[in-house]
């Protein structure tokens, strides 16, 4: 196994927001298992990708076969996600 170089060394932590829900703390703690949050997205709607917190790229959900899977379609535009908020 080749040595690891300097890029094995950082840490990313990838994220994928699919959509953004508001509700009251309240509600949010009485939600039990399998319980479901409606997000203010359609199923054809892009979701974003994110890299230690940053928008980096948006992409679509796939299928291949028994597994769900994210591609990438185009880069982010921070201020188009931060306008959605």
């Amino acid at each position: 196994m080749p040595e690891k170089t300097q890029v094995h060394h950082v840490d990313i932590e990838l994220a994928v927001v699919l959509g953004r829900s508001k509700m009251p703390m309240h509600h949010l703690l009485k939600m039990g298992r399998g319980a479901v949050i409606p997000l203010d997205t359609k199923e054809s709607d892009q979701l974003w990708i994110l890299a230690n917190g940053h928008p980096i790229a948006r992409g679509e959900i796939t299928i291949q076969g028994d597994r769900l899977c994210i591609t990438v379609t185009e880069p982010a535009d921070v201020h188009e996600f931060n306008a959605a908020a």
